[in-house]
């Protein structure tokens, strides 16, 4: 299974310090690659940088037009999830998106929607499930950190990257870092 992020509605300029938290909770999380509808260099070098030093292959990539990249990505099968603080409650509607990316002989690829700004109407439409981790007015970091940590079941914060140059060895005592 693929994760990826399509970030919607990213400011340049105001956006880049939350669109880069959205970009590492993203990566740090499980997913595979961020998606924006424009470059930002700032962002983009963040997350290169990051998974320079601490590994993995997690990408930024920019789409021309994120309702084709949507529509290609669901007629590959792909399961679309749009994060919104307007959808259902997350504990009501997680059993049937881990039963939907299970279904067939192949495991689904999922694409997760997060806007910056306000969505457009179409992205609610697109989306497979409209899923909400509140109705109250959050950061989309918290919502794609609970969205991912729900569909790895946990299992992503063990995730270890061979490649890194820097890895923190868990202590209850004290920082242990190992630099390679």
């Amino acid at each position: 299974m693929v994760v990826e992020v399509l970030r919607l509605g990213h400011r340049w300029g105001r956006d880049k310090r939350i669109s880069t938290h959205v970009a590492l909770t993203s990566r740090a999380l499980g997913a595979d690659k961020i998606l924006f509808v424009s470059n930002d260099d700032h962002v983009k070098d963040s997350v290169n940088r990051i998974v320079e030093q601490w590994g993995g292959d997690f990408k930024f990539d920019v789409v021309d037009s994120w309702k084709q990249y949507i529509w290609s990505f669901k007629k590959n099968n792909g399961i679309v999830i749009h994060l919104t603080m307007y959808g259902e409650n997350i504990n009501e509607i997680m059993k049937k998106i881990i039963e939907k990316r299970q279904e067939g002989k192949d495991s689904k690829n999922i694409l997760i929607i997060i806007g910056a700004e306000k969505v457009p109407k179409e992205a609610y439409e697109l989306a497979d499930y409209n899923v909400s981790v509140g109705n109250q007015p959050h950061s989309e970091v918290a919502a794609i950190a609970i969205l991912l940590d729900r569909l790895f079941e946990g299992s992503s914060l063990y995730k270890e990257y061979p490649d890194a140059k820097i890895k923190v060895n868990p202590s209850d005592r004290y920082k242990s870092v190992e630099i390679r």
